[in-house]
């Protein structure tokens, strides 16, 4: 295995492991700040993340322009927030991406 695949699944590894639920109202100050993006549930949210850390910009372009990732809108914070909702959130700073559950 090459030294540059053996980092990116260290890094992957490293991603899975700090991959938490939260609810929406913890992540209200990051929001606030602009630091939240959403992650469609159809995407894996570590990849995603994996793209963000690696500086992806043609990959990420591609997710923003099917509207697949993005920053939280404020239509989306308040529907979680009235909601309560948990989210899978994976932090990149200044970044915390968040994912709602897919539904199977």
């Amino acid at each position: 295995m090459s030294e540059q695949v053996e980092q990116r699944e260290i890094l992957k590894a490293k991603l899975n492991q700090e991959t938490a639920k939260a609810s929406w109202k913890e992540l209200q100050p990051f929001f606030a700040r602009g630091q939240t993006i959403y992650v469609a549930p159809e995407l894996d949210l570590i990849e995603v993340a994996l793209a963000f850390s690696e500086d992806q910009t043609e990959r990420i372009a591609l997710w923003r322009d099917k509207a697949q990732v993005d920053k939280v809108t404020d239509e989306q914070a308040a529907c979680w927030f009235a909601e309560d909702r948990a989210l899978w959130t994976v932090v990149l700073p200044p970044w915390v991406l968040v994912q709602r559950e897919s539904v199977q």
